[in-house]
């Protein structure tokens, strides 16, 4: 039997915040803005939002201390902030880490969770404030998703929770917002995109209404990220980045996420290696890893793509990902048993082990 369960709202193409964003009102009269410290001003995102605000006769409060893998620490200092401002929902502008933010701010404060009660989404989040999504880049596909992931810095952990209570209610996902991103940025989390777009063939939660998209969004981003790369300021490439990157988030909320994800968050949050960029430097080796098992479906991808595994390796190598950091020997050998640990693991289609991952971490040195 299969089941699919996507009750994200979003709007899609240029001005979507500015034709849509009187649906607000139906949310309440004080939203609570969660962002990083530039890419909401620098996009335009947040200037448009506070037009909005003030067309919906809404107060508003922004809360811009979320960094890169946000902390633990700091989504619950935004928790008391909504609590004390009285907000009525939660918006996160940005990339992943302020809409993973908005949904674990918003996660805290209904449930009145403590410590790292979060990650028990099961068993602690019962409900949510309505959250919205504004994402800037083309790559987590946090705004169509019911996940989020934070870092525990103090038990040096990144990982990730999920609940449909922390569904965005609605997103505005408007590529011009992503023309102001560095190249670096555009590439990583292009990747990430990918990543994203693969594991849905990998999962073993694979879902067959999604083979279409995932199909189409790993073709928009293999024909559009070089082109981007190569002028940053082409609207129409980033509207086909940012909608690849939807299909991506509407892919793994069916599927999850595998290994492909698992291994890479020891690399962010140890050597503070992007989330995307920690996925492209073992998306080969973890292809590798599957394609035995997986090969009539990889097969039938490249089929479609009309390339086969090594052009499409080639493809990979031609965006020279390169983390430029030292992996070390104790790195090797302690991290597996992290990764191990990673819900994700569950999903994937062969059993991975320790040694398995010791080896592609390998490959890095």
């Amino acid at each position: 039997m299969i089941s699919y369960f996507m009750p994200v709202k979003f709007y899609f193409g240029k001005n979507a915040l500015v034709d849509h964003g009187d649906e607000l009102k139906q949310f309440g009269k004080k939203a609570m803005v969660v962002t990083g410290r530039s890419s909401a001003k620098l996009s335009g995102a947040l200037d448009e939002l506070i037009t909005v605000f003030e067309e919906n006769n809404q107060e508003y409060m922004v809360f811009d201390k979320i960094r890169e893998n946000p902390y633990l620490s700091t989504v619950h200092e935004g928790a008391e902030r909504l609590e004390e401002f009285g907000a009525d929902f939660v918006i996160g502008i940005g990339g992943g880490s302020p809409i993973d933010a908005a949904k674990a701010i918003s996660a805290i404060a209904k449930n009145n969770l403590q410590n790292d009660q979060i990650y028990k989404a099961k068993k602690y989040i019962k409900d949510a404030y309505p959250i919205i999504a504004i994402p800037t880049t083309s790559g987590t596909g946090t705004e169509v998703t019911p996940y989020s992931v934070i870092t525990d810095k103090k038990a040096d952990k990144k990982a990730g929770f999920g609940s449909p209570h922390i569904f965005p209610k609605i997103s505005f996902v408007d590529p011009k917002y992503t023309l102001s991103l560095p190249y670096k940025v555009t590439k990583d989390t292009a990747i990430d995109a990918l990543s994203h777009l693969l594991e849905g063939i990998y999962s073993q939660n694979r879902n067959v209404v999604n083979c279409p998209i995932i199909k189409r969004g790993i073709k928009l981003i293999i024909d559009n990220l070089p082109l981007c790369l190569n002028d940053l300021k082409k609207y129409s490439v980033r509207e086909n980045l940012m909608l690849a990157s939807t299909y991506g988030g509407m892919v793994i909320a069916q599927s999850g996420t595998t290994v492909q994800h698992s291994i890479g968050y020891p690399l962010t949050s140890q050597y503070e290696i992007s989330h995307g960029l920690a996925n492209g430097l073992v998306m080969k080796q973890i292809m590798e890893k599957f394609y035995p098992i997986l090969k009539e479906d990889l097969d039938d991808l490249f089929d479609y793509l009309e390339m086969n595994k090594e052009d499409f390796y080639e493809w990979l190598e031609s965006l020279n990902l390169n983390a430029g950091v030292n992996i070390g020997d104790w790195f090797v050998e302690e991290k597996p048993a992290e990764v191990l640990k990673s819900r994700n693991m569950a999903l994937n289609p062969v059993e991975i082990s320790a040694e398995d991952i010791k080896i592609i971490y390998k490959t890095l040195q």
